[in-house]
């Protein structure tokens, strides 16, 4: 079997854990989630990093310290992992569904920019849906395999209409829009270190943000808002998300790992692109000159994606289609959604993701291409 995207354990995690092993250092309070949080922050150029169980509960409590609430709107690209409105629903919040770019399946910002010309109001500095009077609080771009949209003008955007900018960089370490990293454009970011992620933790997340006081109550309600650890002193809700010392010490070899894992994703992205250039109807997708992606996992466009699976499967090769677009899922079905020719429904119909491990063989990268080649 050719796996879709194995995490690459070949560094000092087993050293890290053991250490955690012998000290009993295991839980939350040990050394090495903070020096996951600083290697992390260091890296993203984020002057502050807060590590949390998951990426989902990290993008939960961003969109919680900013008090979204049931009276808010969160505006969501309609192709993302369900992670992202899911964190807004957490809120209370409804989500607004922006359709993708036919090319790049980042956030349409054509789209975002024309809804919130035209379907939106000013209100004492906030941004309200002219439609509901509810208030759009957040936009959260999410940074699909890698890629980025143009980072600036959403920015300016968001300034313009005074929304706060929370970006889903789960699937971006190491992607860069003009050479500033991902997460780093907006209030807050979050990653994400599931098993499939260019580095893992098994489980985990880490919020960065450039504002002291926003690190610090992320890491306070991380740990149940607990004030005195000897009367179990609590000054508000809190939430158990903090990461543990045992998975905080992979993270800590993964990160020392990353530069490697980064080349080697390029190296495949490259690969692929070249030898099924031209394949069919095969296309790629597009990233402009100023995204430096992490090419974490390698993803085309074909009329044929059916008849590709099937044969990728029959030869143990795995691969996935793209993600269900949100708007088709039946919990978010009668939410807004802003679209004209529908590329989120066109993209997750052709679009499929092939193995991209980075300890793929060359072996294993050449019978995937000639399975594919196989079906035209």
């Amino acid at each position: 079997m050719i796996p879709l995207s194995l995490p690459h354990i070949n560094g000092n995690e087993w050293k890290y854990v053991k250490d955690c092993l012998d000290t009993g250092w295991v839980s939350s309070a040990g050394a090495y989630v903070s020096r996951f949080e600083q290697d992390l922050a260091k890296f993203s150029g984020a002057k502050y990093g807060v590590a949390a169980v998951n990426g989902t509960c990290g993008l939960h409590l961003t969109l919680h310290m900013l008090g979204i609430n049931q009276e808010d709107h969160i505006i969501v690209p309609n192709i993302t992992f369900i992670a992202s409105a899911n964190a807004a629903v957490y809120t209370n919040a409804t989500p607004i569904f922006i359709d993708v770019d036919v090319d790049t399946w980042q956030m349409d910002l054509d789209l975002l920019e024309e809804f919130l010309v035209n379907q939106t109001k000013q209100i004492d500095g906030r941004c309200f849906l002219s439609s509901t009077n509810k208030c759009i609080k957040a936009i959260m771009p999410v940074h699909v395999l890698g890629n980025m949209c143009d980072m600036e003008r959403l920015m300016e955007i968001a300034n313009t209409h005074n929304i706060y900018v929370v970006e889903d960089a789960s699937e971006s370490l190491g992607s860069y829009w003009k050479g500033q990293h991902s997460g780093t454009f907006g209030i807050m970011g979050v990653f994400s270190f599931n098993g499939n992620k260019i580095i893992t933790t098994g489980g985990g997340g880490v919020i960065v943000t450039n504002d002291e006081q926003h690190a610090k109550r992320a890491k306070h309600l991380s740990t149940q808002s607990k004030v005195n650890p000897e009367t179990y002193y609590h000054d508000e809700i809190g939430f158990n998300y903090r990461l543990v010392n045992v998975l905080a010490a992979i993270g800590v070899a993964q990160m020392e790992q990353l530069p490697g894992f980064i080349s080697k994703k390029k190296e495949i992205d490259a690969f692929y692109r070249k030898e099924l250039n031209g394949v069919g109807d095969i296309k790629f997708q597009k990233v402009v000159d100023e995204v430096d992606p992490n090419c974490w996992l390698f993803t085309f466009y074909t009329s044929k994606q059916a008849e590709v699976l099937a044969k990728l499967k029959e030869n143990k090769i795995i691969a996935r289609p793209f993600w269900t677009p949100m708007n088709q899922l039946p919990m978010f079905t009668e939410e807004l959604y802003i679209h004209k020719t529908d590329n989120s429904k066109d993209i997750h119909a052709n679009c499929l993701s092939i193995p991209s491990s980075v300890n793929i063989t060359q072996a294993d990268l050449e019978a995937v291409v000639a399975c594919i080649k196989s079906c035209y």
